[in-house]
């Protein structure tokens, strides 16, 4: 088929298009009437911007105060209620005094008398105002002034030397909060300084905060603090004494002056310092305050052996919940002398000798009275009171009781008892000296602590059993072996109850219970504090007769070194197996007196080791020496 054939048979071919015309232009315009046009075209958008801005800003605005009020319900979720934290509850405080009113412990919360400012020297809220927070009275409870100058303080010495917290942030925080250092303890710590300011006045937070603020020594106040260490009410505080106590809140146990005099002292000079610079005094003023400050005498390096014991006994002379100040018999100068004696002998000689441990108790023989109590060498790092918990071996120190018993059964001083080796059952004792001396009296071989003449007056008393009844009756409360080896000693006791029994000896035959309270001012009101009268348990003549013979001991046997010259001194040494234990338990008296101060000295080991030859003649008697001459 040809070409044109072809193109008849599929019908006519499509025409090509014609190419596309591009669009027609408008007439051109001048430029200044594009630009118009232009602007005009534009300007509807900037206001839609505009109200863009304005609602976003809404929408954030609304939200923030959401958030804020969400973060605000979270931190007050448990924020205390202000006027309730007020009048908030406290532990129950006790004070123990010594027998000359000074304070030696506290316990619970100890509060003052409540002051109001018009009750105190002007110059105590001086002090507290110019060392604490100096824009007090202008600030509104934050003060930016001098949180900056705190914080410029602080980056400059390059470690915190200053803080930045008003008196009113310190209300709130000591009042309501904890001391943990978190942002939401300091968010409800501004929310309660806004409350406080606007719910009382400058004079009445400033009130709060003296009565409340911690001062060390578990005094909260002024007036307890007072108390504590001037021994005087905040009433009546000197100008350096005001100072002091301004001085405490920043560090109450580094500026405490019972624990550290001289840090006290410092920064009692630089309170002085800044109530110069904020115009309260004058440097003369200050300069003469500073040159007064005599800190009050050491009280007992730690009576907190004594001050333990004590308080526990005390449970029954005060009602729940009450605040009660104890006047205790302890005798501030002897318990200093027996815990410094101590000390130095452990350091000492008592190191030498393999010595680790002691205990001191000091009583007055007619009454029972504690004056001194020493539980071990340190209460810091041990306040286990050895004086009254431990058992151990008496020893020796145990013989009185026998010969008591032997007296009762019609023996006495001139008579004669045999030194010579004995046996009872399979029990069979020797002297340490491992020699006998045959016929001997009964006063000599108490003197020289002859052993086998114990264990034969002990048979003579009738046994074991009236030797245990006789120390009952002197007050040995514990467990004690009913054999033979009693008469030496091998009964576990306590050296409070040993230092107790003892007294008999010396005030005629009287029992006496050890005690530590002779008087309890609760709630304002003072009493005498009820303990058990001596009590006769001993004949007379008894007592005179074992008074000689302890005094022989002394005289002229294995006592020697405890005599005191220009005084009578009676007791017992006591040593037990393998040098364990040491013991020298004796009296104190003027000549031809009875009564006086009965002593007991205990050294040895924790843990029962040996030490190095140490007998009760030696160290113990030493010790108890050098104790006995401070005795009054």
């Amino acid at each position: 088929m040809s070409r044109t054939q072809r193109l008849t048979a599929s019908g006519r071919r499509r025409a090509p298009r014609p190419p596309a015309q591009p669009p027609a232009q408008p007439p051109r315009q001048p430029a200044a009437r594009a630009g118009a046009a232009r602007a005009r075209a534009k300007a509807p958008a900037k206001p839609r911007r505009r109200f863009r801005l304005l609602r976003w800003a809404l929408i954030l605005a609304i939200w923030g105060a959401l958030a804020a009020v969400v973060l605000l319900l979270i931190l007050a979720r448990d924020l205390p209620r202000p006027d309730s934290a007020l009048d908030a509850g406290r532990r129950p405080s006790l004070a123990l005094q010594d027998r000359e009113g000074r304070v030696i412990a506290t316990f619970g919360d100890v509060v003052g008398d409540p002051l109001r400012l018009s009750d105190m020297p002007a110059y105590l809220p001086e002090a507290a105002v110019a060392v604490e927070d100096r824009r007090f009275w202008q600030h509104p409870g934050i003060d930016p002034v001098g949180l900056a100058r705190a914080v410029w303080v602080d980056l400059t010495a390059g470690r915190v030397v200053q803080g930045g917290s008003t008196i009113t942030q310190q209300v709130a925080k000591t009042l309501f909060l904890s001391n943990a250092r978190t942002l939401r303890r300091k968010a409800q710590e501004l929310m309660l300084t806004l409350w406080l300011e606007r719910h009382f006045t400058k004079k009445q937070i400033l009130e709060i905060w003296l009565n409340r603020v911690y001062l060390g020594s578990g005094a909260w106040g002024v007036d307890a603090a007072a108390r504590i260490y001037f021994g005087v009410s905040a009433r009546r505080v000197t100008l350096w004494q005001a100072a002091m106590l301004a001085g405490l809140p920043r560090a109450p146990s580094r500026f405490n002056p019972r624990a550290n005099p001289e840090a006290a002292v410092a920064r009692t000079k630089q309170v002085l310092g800044a109530m110069v610079e904020a115009g309260d005094i004058t440097a003369a003023q200050a300069q003469a305050a500073a040159a007064a400050i005599a800190l009050p005498a050491s009280p007992p390096l730690s009576p907190g052996w004594f001050a333990d014991w004590a308080a526990d006994r005390a449970g029954t002379l005060i009602p729940e919940g009450a605040d009660a100040v104890l006047r205790t018999t302890l005798d501030a100068r002897l318990q200093a002398a027996a815990e410094g004696r101590l000390v130095s002998l452990l350091d000492g000689p008592g190191a030498a000798a393999g010595v680790t441990q002691g205990a001191v108790v000091a009583l007055d023989a007619e009454t029972g009275a504690v004056r001194a109590m020493v539980g071990g060498r340190d209460y810091r790092q041990s306040p286990f009171n050895r004086a009254v918990l431990a058992r151990r071996q008496a020893g020796s120190t145990f013989k009185p009781f026998v010969w008591l018993a032997a007296l009762e059964k019609g023996a006495t001083p001139e008579d004669t008892v045999l030194d010579a080796p004995i046996r009872v059952g399979g029990y069979s004792p020797a002297d340490f000296e491992r020699r006998y001396l045959g016929q001997i009296t009964v006063e000599e071989a108490l003197a020289q602590s002859i052993n086998t003449a114990a264990v034969r007056l002990e048979m003579q008393a009738g046994g074991p059993r009236a030797v245990i009844a006789a120390a009952r009756t002197l007050g040995i409360a514990g467990k004690l072996p009913n054999d033979a080896s009693l008469a030496l000693g091998t009964g576990d006791v306590g050296l409070l109850e040993m230092t107790g029994a003892y007294a008999a000896f010396c005030n005629g035959g009287r029992r006496v219970a050890p005690y530590a309270i002779d008087s309890a001012r609760i709630d304002g009101r003072e009493e005498a504090a009820p303990r058990p009268a001596p009590a006769q348990v001993i004949e007379a003549e008894y007592a005179a007769m074992m008074h000689r013979m302890l005094a022989a001991v002394v005289a002229r046997g294995t006592g020697r070194a405890a005599a005191v010259p220009g005084r009578e001194v009676v007791g017992k040494t006591g040593t037990t197996q393998d040098y364990r234990d040491a013991w020298f338990i004796g009296c104190i008296a003027p000549p031809g007196a009875l009564g006086g101060t009965v002593i007991g000295v205990w050294l040895g080991n924790d843990d029962n080791t040996p030490m190095k030859n140490v007998q009760g003649g030696g160290l113990p008697a030493r010790l108890f020496h050098d104790i006995a001459a401070s005795a009054r």
